[in-house]
């Protein structure tokens, strides 16, 4: 090939433009025009807008791990604060719970303490509050435990009565606590009045320990009971005052293979449930004894009369 074909020009890689600095002039100067441009009469406002709208879907997806952890973080926290709040309301509805259930509580004591004190004010003998603390181990009794005892002055054979009746009577003493068997033990008998009739029996509690029933013994097949009557105590005894509320007749039955009727009587006082009840002192030592004849005088009189 001969020397005088060949291109000697240079590469494009080594021609020389414009140089940098009038590129930098021209830029700067394009730049200020658009930003003035723009600023004054809004002339990139539809770029900016077709770029933003060509731009949001990588933007979105750019932003979905940001987002789902923020979501991941807030859901957590919410559960957390969530589960925070349900046992703070499930602790508060507790305690409002079991303070609504102490009212009814305190409402229900201070009923029975009214009915009590109302009890009292019509029972002339002296007497002492006390509680009922538990109830007898004892499964063939019914017996219940009182906080009152020697200490108290507290004496066997003083009747126990809460705001219905007659609970039943102290049957040992101890130094801090008695003894109460009540009105519905096998082996306690009280002497009782009919309210309507007037009528004297006995009633007794039921052979079945847990019956929680009274019965009225040793009344003749004929005797005027009818369910419903009001027994009292009729204070022949010398332990219980007259006039207090024992028992109702719940179920007259009239057998005539027997001489007696069987009378079944539901007891008037809460055997089952007293807290509060009085224990009275005996009436035996208000009894006044027995008048004594004065020997001394027989004599004169019949000296007198001669």
């Amino acid at each position: 090939m001969p020397l005088g074909t060949l291109d000697r020009t240079p590469p494009p890689f080594f021609k020389q433009g414009p140089s940098a600095l009038s590129k930098l002039m021209v830029c700067s100067a394009l730049a200020l025009f658009l930003m003035v441009a723009d600023t004054r009469f809004h002339v990139a406002q539809p770029l900016r807008a077709i770029v933003a709208t060509v731009l949001y879907p990588i933007q979105w997806l750019a932003m979905r791990p940001v987002a789902l952890i923020q979501f991941g973080a807030e859901y957590f926290q919410s559960l957390r604060s969530a589960q925070d709040a349900e046992q703070a309301a499930r602790r508060r509805l507790a305690q409002q719970s079991q303070r609504a259930n102490q009212v009814e509580q305190l409402a229900l004591e201070n009923a029975q303490l009214r009915k009590l004190l109302e009890l009292r004010e019509r029972v002339a003998t002296p007497s002492q509050a006390a509680e009922v603390l538990y109830e007898a181990a004892d499964p063939y009794s019914r017996k219940v435990i009182i906080d009152k005892g020697m200490a108290q002055a507290i004496e066997a054979g003083s009747p126990v009565i809460d705001e219905s009746g007659v609970l039943g009577q102290v049957t040992r003493v101890y130094p801090l606590v008695s003894e109460v068997t009540l009105l519905t033990d096998r082996e306690q008998a009280i002497p009782v009045l009919n309210a309507r009739t007037g009528v004297r029996g006995v009633a007794y509690g039921e052979p079945a320990s847990r019956s929680g029933l009274l019965e009225l013994r040793f009344m003749a097949g004929n005797a005027d009971v009818k369910p419903g009557d009001l027994l009292t105590t009729s204070g022949v005894d010398g332990v219980y005052p007259p006039g207090l509320p024992v028992a109702r007749v719940e179920k007259v039955e009239r057998r005539a293979d027997s001489g007696f009727a069987h009378i079944i009587c539901s007891p008037q006082a809460l055997v089952s449930g007293a807290r509060h009840v009085m224990v009275l002192s005996a009436i035996t030592g208000k009894i006044l004894p027995k008048p004594v004849p004065d020997e001394a005088a027989a004599p004169a009189k019949k000296g007198v009369r001669k």
